[in-house]
């Protein structure tokens, strides 16, 4: 069974990382397969709750994105090199394919052969050349092994038809010849002495003993087959190596790991109907004929902490969402079929999962009581925040009594863990906590930092406010803010990018200067988001 993926949002906040341990761990415990997994780098803080409860990192997800591997094309089709032109054939019958890929003893992928290849064959009456094997020939022409010297069989196809005493006259043999033959002994015998390299008795042909002693002294092989003359001579050419119809050794192949998309994009070019599959060292996995493209299996997954598009993985509209669980507004999702969507009025995604575990009578360990109460005290400033219920409150002392840990002593130190600015660049201070929104076809852009020493941002504030610029420009967006948050002081200070100035005058009334101190504004959902929707959308 596939794993179900479980993620926040593009820039993990604590909240989103340890709501999506924590539900990933309740979903395994109900039964599900599922798997956490963050989007981006992990900040500090959130490094700093994973290691105090000895909890893994969760691994990077890229995107979900529509791969080869995620539809359903024919898996293991493919044939030896080494098998008949006639087996190639009855494995295209069998599953209605028009391609084949040829592997060796390895599984090396070694050339693609098509029905149109094959037809060739089959309507082609002048096969003389063959190159096979002994067991080819059994097979295909349901024979009886007489006499074997060799087990690949190279040589030129005869067909005894004139009469003996004129053939004898007329046809030198010698060992490169494969002579087909009936129960015309004195040809036989002929054969047999100028040491052919094969004679194929057709009609279950006697042959004299004497003749049988002969042929292994002379290297000859012998089968014999139920079938007449003419059905042999139909037949033969089909038991050569398929190996020896590939036209092209070098066709157009995918990896497993390619994207849809850009199998589609490529089709379009080459219009084929068949490409082999491979992996990265060129073994063979199967075939994906085009149309088997509209069988897929998008990856499942699951949201928390946020249901806006701008927010998500690459690729969400090529996966199939199951359910989503948040405590902001609602976004610009949208899902082709009906999810389970909870969306409650609290102050962390993890009170949400924290519910949940009650709800369903699920004990919460130790380590992921530790990452639930996390996530709570991140998103809830130490449940300081305006946006801290009396749930979020009922959860901490619930979630801290299991862990452990005196919550507002535990709070401290994962904020001071998370407000350091050693070590980071202008840009990973804005990209720490960082959240894009739509509004009205126009983008905009809120990161976060909690601090308790503003003076060494200020000192650098012309530096911030262009990485700020830069961000707008590249990206096309409307406005770009970091929001500097003191906790100690309760409010925070905000730097915009310069063509953002009126806008954030509009929002607070006020002429507005980079690090404007914002009394008591410590929620970015509450104090932010909605002030800057509402002048944008008017």
């Amino acid at each position: 069974m596939k794993k179900t993926f479980i993620f926040g949002h593009k820039k993990p906040d604590t909240d989103s990382v340890m709501s999506a341990i924590g539900l990933s761990y309740l979903k395994n415990q109900l039964g599900d397969s599922t798997e956490a997994r963050v989007l981006g780098t992990i900040n500090k803080e959130s490094k700093f709750a994973l290691n105090y409860f000895q909890l893994a990192e969760p691994k990077y997800l890229n995107d979900v994105k529509l791969q080869l591997k995620d539809v359903r094309y024919h898996k293991g089709f493919y044939l030896s090199e080494n098998a008949s032109i006639y087996d190639g054939y009855q494995a295209m019958l069998r599953e209605e394919l028009t391609g084949l890929p040829l592997v060796d003893q390895d599984c090396q992928f070694k050339g693609l052969i098509t029905i149109k290849d094959l037809s060739h064959i089959l309507i082609n009456e002048n096969v003389e050349d063959l190159y096979t094997s002994y067991d080819n020939l059994l097979h295909v022409l349901k024979g009886e092994e007489i006499c074997r010297s060799q087990d690949e069989i190279i040589g030129k196809i005869l067909v005894a038809a004139y009469r003996s005493t004129t053939f004898m006259s007329n046809v030198n043999l010698d060992s490169n010849d494969i002579l087909i033959v009936g129960d015309r002994h004195s040809v036989i015998e002929y054969a047999v002495n100028c040491g052919v390299k094969m004679i194929i008795l057709s009609g279950d042909s006697f042959i004299k003993e004497e003749h049988i002693e002969l042929a292994r002294k002379n290297n000859v092989n012998i089968i014999r087959t139920p079938y007449d003359t003419y059905r042999v001579s139909r037949l033969v050419g089909l038991t050569n190596y398929i190996k020896t119809m590939v036209q092209i050794f070098k066709p157009t192949t995918f990896l497993e790991t390619d994207f849809v998309s850009d199998i589609i994009d490529m089709n379009n070019k080459l219009k084929h109907t068949n490409y082999p599959v491979i992996n990265k060292n060129n073994k063979c996995l199967g075939l994906l004929k085009i149309t088997d493209l509209s069988e897929k299996t998008p990856k499942k997954v699951i949201l928390v902490d946020h249901n806006e598009k701008l927010q998500s993985v690459e690729g969400l509209d090529e996966a199939d969402i199951i359910e989503i669980f948040d405590h902001h507004n609602l976004g610009s999702i949208t899902t082709n079929h009906p999810i389970n969507f909870r969306n409650m009025s609290v102050g962390s995604t993890c009170t949400i999962v924290c519910s949940m575990f009650r709800e369903r009578n699920v004990a919460v360990p130790k380590d992921i009581a530790g990452a639930l109460l996390s996530g709570i005290l991140s998103d809830t400033l130490i449940l300081r925040s305006p946006t801290a219920t009396p749930r979020d409150i009922e959860c901490v002392k619930y979630l801290a009594e299991i862990a452990e840990v005196d919550y507002e002593d535990y709070g401290m130190k994962l904020f001071k863990s998370g407000t350091s600015l050693e070590g980071m660049s202008k840009e990973d201070v804005l990209f720490n906590d960082y959240k894009l929104y739509s509004i009205n076809d126009k983008n905009f852009a809120i990161g976060q930092f909690f601090t308790t020493n503003f003076d060494d941002i200020e000192k650098e504030l012309d530096s911030y406010v262009e990485v700020l610029d830069r961000v707008v420009d590249s990206n096309n967006y409307t406005l770009v803010c970091l929001y500097v948050t003191d906790i100690i002081k309760n409010g925070s200070y905000v730097i915009f990018n310069r063509k953002g100035s009126g806008i954030m005058n509009l929002i607070y009334q006020d002429i507005v200067e980079e690090g404007y101190f914002v009394e008591g504004c410590l929620s970015r959902k509450k104090h932010i988001v909605p002030v800057v929707m509402e002048i944008l959308e008017n």
